[in-house]
């Protein structure tokens, strides 16, 4: 038997309900909901729109060559501009993350 050689504090133990952990629960629950949304806003309506149906969509979203033509760019341009919309979310949240 695996359990033989533990004390009876250890069945009680919850490592996931300490302190540290609650911390990082509620930043974890604020960057995936009202710190994306605020981060999300700080882009272009493009770059957002590029994000958020490449990313966050349901389906799977639209392809570079989609965007493009919907664009009337390149697909090399919607990638570029996706890098950069990424880039800056993750400084955003970064600096959220930072401020919790």
């Amino acid at each position: 038997d695996d359990d033989a050689g533990m004390a009876p504090i250890q069945y009680l133990a919850d490592e996931a309900s300490g302190p540290e952990a609650q911390i990082t629960l509620a930043q974890r629950a604020h960057l995936g909901g009202e710190g994306l949304q605020a981060a999300l806003s700080t882009l272009d309506p493009r770059s957002r729109h590029i994000v958020e149906s490449r990313w966050l969509s349901d389906d799977g979203g639209p392809t570079l060559h989609e965007l493009a033509a919907e664009y009337g760019v390149s697909a090399e341009r919607i990638r570029q501009i996706e890098s950069q919309a990424m880039k800056k979310l993750r400084t955003v949240l970064e600096a959220e993350a930072a401020a919790i």
